[in-house]
């Protein structure tokens, strides 16, 4: 994945969809005389910051964009309260597809999947604080996108958001050779026993896999990162061995020595192509496990596949003996892949109820 020179004049048209532009259309930003922002620009009239978000009821979908030519996703910025990061679920569908090519809840889509801020400081995917939610992985469509977030929770959820985008001959030329970026949320809660978690199962065509995060909750006590992280290409499942098999869940992500800094144990870090920049502890009270955020962005190492693939992570840990434990695990992960097709094999989402943090109030109780 190669990024462009900032430097160079391209044929290209950058246009923005926000809340205060819904289409993008050139001059069509601040023109709007109602919105969220209307009572708090009310002295001030049109052009003031009259529309600034969307508010999506509950139980409803909303669409963030939609583009009807050539073009390529080039940012997202978003944000939100945090007990709507596991409650929306955000979907992309590519070139008038039924189904989409992304879906994901926000918060994992942003590295931020235990409903908890993580400070994200990677090249893809950048959380600020508090929430600022910003990818950058390219995104491009032949003929048309679709970007939707949907409410899963019986409560309206405000979202401020802005999507850019370049279009125009370039872009046409270049997205025409290009693969469509996927992405695919799975949970195992708690992982079946002598079981794997799956994060790729089964996608067929020509692609690239590029990224994994994985939110990793702890049900015993002990170290939980033994467990290995294997890639099944072009027909490697029918082997029943893969090609590309790591040596341990630290080692993929980046880290050593069950990320144990002497003196200051789990360590956070965010570097551009991977971390693990979210360590929750136990607080006595209903934080009884640990929790983990990891990323691995194979940018400048994607996988190439030719005809499928199906990637999956072990979760191990030590018992006596110096032998390997079989852990039950709480496992969460969005996998990130690009495609040359707009459809792929994908899991159907987890009910909503199956997608709450165990033990993580979402609003003040009373």
């Amino acid at each position: 994945m190669t990024l462009p020179d900032p430097s160079r004049l391209r044929n290209v048209t950058t246009r923005s969809i926000s809340p205060e532009n819904f289409d993008g259309s050139k001059a069509g930003g601040g023109r709007a005389t109602e919105g969220t922002g209307a009572a708090c620009a009310a002295d001030l009239g049109q052009g003031w910051k009259v529309s600034p978000s969307v508010d999506v009821a509950g139980l409803s979908t909303v669409d963030l964009a939609a583009i009807d030519e050539p073009g390529r996703i080039t940012h997202i910025w978003l944000t939100t309260h945090r007990s709507n990061w596991r409650s929306l679920v955000i979907r992309a569908y590519w070139d008038g597809s039924d189904e989409p090519a992304v879906e994901v809840p926000l918060g994992d889509f942003f590295c931020n999947g235990w409903g908890t801020f993580a400070q994200v400081s990677s090249a893809m995917v950048a959380a600020n604080p508090h929430g600022g939610f910003n990818t950058y992985w390219p995104m491009p469509f032949r003929e048309s996108a679709r970007l939707t977030v949907e409410n899963l929770a019986d409560r309206v959820a405000t979202v401020y958001y802005q999507v850019t985008y370049e279009t125009g001959a370039e872009v046409a030329e270049q997205v025409a050779g290009s693969g469509y970026l996927h992405a695919q949320f799975r949970r195992s809660n708690p992982l079946p026993l002598k079981q794997t978690h799956p994060l790729v199962t089964g996608v067929e065509g020509r692609g690239q896999y590029v990224g994994t995060y994985l939110a990793w909750g702890v049900n015993s006590p002990g170290w939980w990162g033994e467990g290995e992280v294997k890639f099944y290409l072009d027909g490697d499942v029918e082997e029943g061995f893969p090609t590309i098999c790591g040596t341990g869940t630290e080692d993929y992500f980046g880290g050593a020595w069950n990320f144990d800094v002497p003196g200051r144990g789990y360590t956070e870090y965010s570097t551009p192509y991977l971390g693990m920049p979210q360590v929750l502890r136990p607080d006595g009270l209903y934080r009884s496990q640990q929790r983990f955020g990891m990323y691995r962005w194979h940018v400048p190492d994607p996988i190439h596949f030719e005809r499928d693939l199906t990637v999956d992570v072990q979760a191990l840990g030590w018992k006596s003996g110096h032998r390997y434990r079989l852990l039950q695990d709480d496992l969460a992960s969005t996998a990130f892949f690009y495609l040359d097709r707009p459809v792929a094999n994908r899991p159907a989402l987890p009910h909503h109820d199956d997608l709450e943090i165990a033990g993580e109030p979402m609003e003040p109780m009373t």
